[in-house]
């Protein structure tokens, strides 16, 4: 697969978000060029496309598919396996969300709850747990917020994204009238 300038410069960018979202460069490499891909492709055809070795690519085929992102097929007549990315743009969001969560949250979660069993001893202990506490709310909170977001229909959260734009505004005039309101009854 020969990619064009503006490809290449995609798939190497993507590389450098995929170490952020959990896996190395190099996997986001391949999982970029599998993203843009019309056609399932093999494994040489991955190593040749981003000149890297076979080994490597194996080794990335690997955790993309422990990430369930990526699905092998074997075409009729040919030993090969062939990769394609799985789903939708929107799909790939609720994995990677999904296994961040599994990776990251949850362990953090269970840390937290741990920790948060045990009485303080001291005040200071006592104000590091009622931080700990803080953190585990808003961990918890937003795992919630993500468990429902991954229910949702792309056509949903298409609707929702849009919506959310002007939540903002809404808060903000939400604010300057209690503000009024509040000022008015103070008089």
């Amino acid at each position: 697969m020969n990619l064009t300038p503006n490809l290449t410069s995609f798939v190497m960018h993507f590389g450098e978000m995929g170490s952020r979202w959990g896996f190395n460069r190099t996997v986001g490499q391949m999982y970029a060029l599998l993203v843009i891909s019309a056609e399932p492709l093999t494994a040489n055809d991955i190593a040749e496309t981003l000149n890297i070795s076979r080994g490597n690519v194996s080794m990335g085929l690997k955790e993309l598919q422990s990430w369930q992102l990526v699905q092998v097929s074997h075409q009729p007549g040919d030993r090969k396996d062939y990769f394609r990315a799985i789903g939708s743009i929107w799909d790939m969001a609720k994995r990677v969300m999904e296994e961040r969560r599994k990776r990251e949250i949850d362990p953090t979660l269970s840390l937290l709850r741990d920790v948060l069993l045990d009485k303080p001893s001291n005040s200071q202990e006592q104000h590091a747990q009622q931080r700990l506490q803080e953190i585990h709310d808003l961990l918890e909170s937003v795992t919630k917020w993500t468990n429902e977001l991954q229910r949702l229909s792309p056509d949903n959260l298409n609707t929702l994204l849009k919506l959310s734009s002007g939540v903002g505004k809404v808060l903000d005039m939400k604010d300057k009238f209690i503000g009024k309101e509040e000022r008015k009854e103070s008089r």
